[in-house]
């Protein structure tokens, strides 16, 4: 409450200033109308966005759910709008080299070239999953159906399968729901 000069607290009068997000049509058409997200109304408004959170409940402003949250803002874009679009390997941020002191000493041991010898030879430098033969661009992968993690299987030919990059990245990805070129301990369907 609010005190008048004497120091007696005034009726219906309050200790501190009035702030526009109190006030139920302004933050509805902050919030509502102008689509801006309560963050960024905090920040014009000096507080906290718990803050500005707390009124739209208090007011009975209906929030936004995270799928029109996204559909503002654009977050999560997928395909070529996301500016991550096929950047793999160095083209990639985070990459730190590909390889860590264990591997990179493994790929580069005359054990695995050998293996890869014989793993082009009997696949006939063909991706085994689509057939495309590879051409000098030399975009083949050399897949550990059991993982890499596996030491006893990681020269095994009959664990190791030739596939195309896109072949590949399928195999890691989610939309291999059947577990193509997986093994099926760790292939969990659904």
């Amino acid at each position: 409450m609010k005190r008048d000069k004497s120091g007696r607290f005034v009726e219906g009068g309050h200790w501190r200033e009035p702030k526009p997000y109190w006030d139920k049509g302004w933050l509805e058409h902050e919030y509502i109308a102008s689509d801006k997200p309560a963050s960024q109304i905090a920040a014009e408004q000096g507080c906290t966005e718990n803050n500005i959170l707390y009124f739209l409940k208090k007011h009975g402003i209906r929030t936004r759910t995270m799928n029109e949250v996204r559909s503002i803002r654009h977050w999560g874009s997928s395909g070529p709008d996301n500016p991550m679009f096929g950047r793999t390997g160095s083209e990639n941020p985070n990459w730190k080299g590909g390889v860590t002191a264990e591997r990179q000493a493994f790929y580069s041991s005359q054990g695995w070239k050998s293996v890869s010898e014989l793993v082009y030879k009997r696949d006939r430098a063909a991706c085994q999953r689509c057939g495309k033969q590879e051409s000098c661009d030399g975009h083949h992968h050399i897949h550990h159906i059991v993982p890499f993690d596996v030491e006893y299987l990681r020269t095994a030919v009959h664990n190791l399968v030739l596939l195309c990059r896109d072949c590949h990245n399928f195999v890691h990805s989610k939309e291999n729901v059947k577990g193509e070129f997986l093994p099926k301990k760790y292939y969990h369907p659904g």
